[in-house]
C-alpha cells in the first residue's frame, strides 16, 4: 500500500507538471499526438522508421497506398499496367493533384504535379549524394539505365532487370513520395524542415524537441463518397515529450487524442493480463488491438571476417540455439505485455501476411533441456567456461532483455545487459558494430520478401544488420522473387524463413499486435496491419 501510495503522488506531481499543455477552443477540430522519440526529418527519403513514417505520410503522397484491408489501391496514380515480360510498369497518374502553397513556386501557388515529379523523387533516393537509408529499395530490381520515366505528364514507367511481384508494394513505402523539385533546390539540406508534397495536410510551424504542427490542405485531391473533400480534421499538432508515462498522463487528461501502446507501469492499471481493458477503464477510453506485420527480435551478427565474431561463442549455431531455445517467450508476453503480442514461435515472418504458416515453419519453444544439450554439443557443458555475452537493447525494452538475461543464466549462458540510446543502438548495427541487440522490423508493404530481405546477403546494413549470408537461402529468396505464381511463392518464403531461423542469426521474441488507446469522441481512426497513422477520414465529434 505503501508502495501504491507513492507512486499514484509521483503521478499527481507529474499531472502538475503538464497542466501547461492546454487546448485552446480554436483547437477542437486539431488532432494532438505525442512521438516520444522524435522525428529526425520531414525528408521522406530518410523515413526509415515509425515516427518520421507517420508525419511523412500526412505530408506526401504515393502513386500506391496500402488499404485497410492490405490491398495495393490507387493514390496519385489511378491506374497500371505490366507488359507481358513483367518488366515495365506503367502508372496512368491523375491530373488534378497540386503541390503545397508555398514561397518556392510562383505567387507561393503549388504547382500541379506531373510523371516527371515522380521521376525526380525516386532517382532522388538511389542517388548517392541524397544518402537515403531506403536506397536499398530499388537493389537489383530496377534498370540501371533508364529505372524511371516519364512517358508524358501522366504517364510515368518503371524499368526492372527482372519480374519482381511485390513492386507495388515497394512503391507504396513512404520512402517513394513524390516531392518537389523546387523545393530541395532551394531549402538543401533544411529541405528535412520545409517538406512540400501533395498530401492531407501541410507544414505549419515545427520547433524542434517542442512541437510540430500541420495544418489542413485545402487544396487535397481526395473527397469521400458523398463529395466532402478530405481531411476532415483542420490540423495536426504532434508533441515531442520523451517520457511516456508523461504521454499517458497527457492522454488521460484528454490532451492527447490517442496514444500508441502503454508505458510499461501503466500496464496493470489500465489492463488485464489478458489484455482487455479493466472495468474502471471502460467506457472512458476506447482500446484498438489489430495484428500489426512486425516482429520484435534479438539479433546476432555472424559474419566470421568480423573481430567481434571471431572472438565470440555466437559464432557457433549451437549457442544461438541454445539461447533460442532458453527462454519463455509465453510467459515474457503474459507478464511483460500483458497478452499484447504473439510469442514468436515460428519464424522471422510474422502473423497476418498470407504466407504465414506456424505448422509449416517451426521456429523455437521454450526448452531448457534442448539449450543444455546444445551446450554441451558446443563445448560448454552446463555454460561452463562461455564468457559473459554482452545483449545491447534501449531504454523501453530493458525489462524484456532482462527476462531472458536471467532466464538464460540459469541454464548456464551468462548475458549481460547493456542500455544505450536508440541513435547509438541503430549506428552500431548499421556499422556492424554489435554483436547481440535488440531490433524490430516493421513491415514497409504486406509481403514476406520485406522481412527475408533482411537476410539477403548481398543486401547491405540496414537492412541486412546480422550480415547473415547463406547461399541457399539466396538461391530460394531470388527464385521466389521470380515466381508470379503466389501458392508457389509462398511456399519458397516459407522454406527461406526456415532454412534462416535453423541457422539462427535472430532470436524472435514476439509478434506485435498494433495497441491504440483512444478517446471515445475520436470516430473513423482506425488501425491496419501496417500501423500507419492515418487520419484522412478522422472526426473529433465533441
Amino acid at each position: 500500500m505503501i508502495v501504491k501510495r507513492k507512486y499514484w503522488l509521483l503521478i499527481t506531481a507529474c499531472i502538475l507538471m503538464i497542466s501547461c499543455y492546454n487546448k485552446n477552443k480554436e483547437e477542437r477540430n486539431v488532432f494532438h499526438y505525442n512521438e516520444t522519440t522524435g522525428i529526425a526529418s520531414l525528408d521522406p527519403a530518410f523515413a526509415k522508421n515509425q515516427s518520421i513514417m507517420w508525419a511523412v505520410h500526412q505530408l506526401y503522397n504515393t502513386l500506391v497506398e496500402v488499404d485497410q484491408n492490405l490491398n495495393i489501391v490507387p493514390s496519385l496514380a489511378k491506374s497500371w499496367d505490366v507488359s507481358d515480360d513483367r518488366l515495365v510498369w506503367t502508372f496512368h497518374l491523375r491530373d488534378d493533384v497540386f503541390f503545397h502553397d508555398d514561397p518556392v513556386f510562383p505567387d507561393g501557388k503549388g504547382r500541379k504535379m506531373t510523371a516527371s515529379d515522380v521521376v525526380y523523387s525516386l532517382l532522388r533516393i538511389i542517388d548517392k549524394e541524397t544518402a537515403s537509408p531506403g536506397a536499398w529499395i530499388f537493389n537489383r530490381k530496377v534498370d540501371s539505365l533508364h529505372p524511371f520515366t516519364a512517358v508524358d505528364d501522366t504517364t510515368f514507367q518503371v524499368r526492372l532487370i527482372q519480374p519482381f511481384k511485390p513492386m507495388l508494394g515497394i512503391l507504396s513505402m513512404q520512402y517513394c513520395s513524390v516531392i518537389a523539385k523546387e523545393a530541395v533546390n532551394k531549402y538543401g539540406n533544411d529541405f528535412r524542415s520545409h517538406p512540400v508534397g501533395t498530401g492531407p495536410f501541410q507544414i505549419v510551424a515545427w520547433e524542434e524537441g517542442q512541437a510540430l504542427v500541420l495544418k489542413k490542405n485545402a487544396h487535397y485531391f481526395e473527397k469521400d463518397s458523398s463529395g466532402a473533400r478530405l481531411p476532415y480534421l483542420d490540423g495536426i499538432k504532434i508533441s515531442f515529450y520523451d517520457s511516456k508515462a508523461t504521454e499517458f498522463l497527457l492522454f488521460r487528461e484528454k490532451q492527447l487524442e490517442f496514444i500508441n501502446d502503454i508505458e510499461a507501469s501503466f500496464k496493470d492499471e489500465v489492463l488485464t493480463k489478458m489484455g482487455t481493458l479493466r472495468k474502471e477503464w471502460e467506457g472512458k477510453i476506447i482500446l484498438q488491438t489489430h495484428p500489426y506485420l512486425t516482429i520484435e527480435y534479438f539479433g546476432i551478427l555472424v559474419d566470421t571476417n568480423n573481430m567481434l565474431v571471431k572472438n565470440s561463442p555466437l559464432r557457433f549455431k549451437a549457442i544461438r540455439q541454445a539461447i533460442n531455445y532458453g527462454f519463455d517467450r509465453r510467459k515474457m508476453i503474459l507478464y511483460l505485455r500483458n497478452s499484447l503480442g504473439t510469442p514468436a514461435e515460428s519464424g522471422f515472418v510474422p502473423m497476418g501476411l498470407p504466407s504465414f504458416d506456424s505448422t509449416l515453419v517451426k521456429g523455437y519453444a521454450y526448452d531448457p533441456s534442448m539449450s543444455k544439450k546444445l551446450l554441451a554439443e558446443a563445448s560448454y557443458p552446463d555454460g561452463k567456461g562461455l564468457p559473459v555475452i554482452k545483449l545491447l537493447t534501449i531504454p523501453i525494452y530493458s525489462d524484456m532483455a532482462d527476462f531472458v538475461a536471467k532466464q538464460l543464466s540459469e541454464i548456464g549462458i551468462p548475458v549481460q545487459v547493456e542500455v544505450v540510446q536508440k541513435s547509438l543502438l541503430l549506428d552500431m548495427t548499421a556499422n556492424s558494430r554489435a554483436l547481440f541487440f535488440r531490433g524490430s522490423w516493421i513491415a514497409d508493404y504486406p509481403d514476406a520478401e520485406n522481412f527475408l530481405s533482411v537476410f539477403y546477403s548481398k543486401n547491405p546494413a540496414p537492412p541486412n544488420y546480422t550480415r547473415y549470408n547463406n547461399p541457399k537461402f539466396d538461391k530460394l529468396f531470388d527464385a521466389a522473387l521470380k515466381e508470379n505464381n503466389d501458392s508457389l511463392r509462398y511456399e519458397l518464403y516459407r522454406e527461406a524463413d526456415q532454412l534462416m531461423i535453423r541457422d539462427a542469426p535472430v532470436v524472435p521474441l514476439w509478434y506485435d499486435e498494433v495497441v491504440h488507446f483512444v478517446q471515445p469522441y475520436v470516430k473513423g481512426f482506425d488501425a491496419n496491419a501496417l500501423n500507419l497513422l492515418e487520419l484522412r477520414r478522422t472526426k473529433l465529434e465533441k
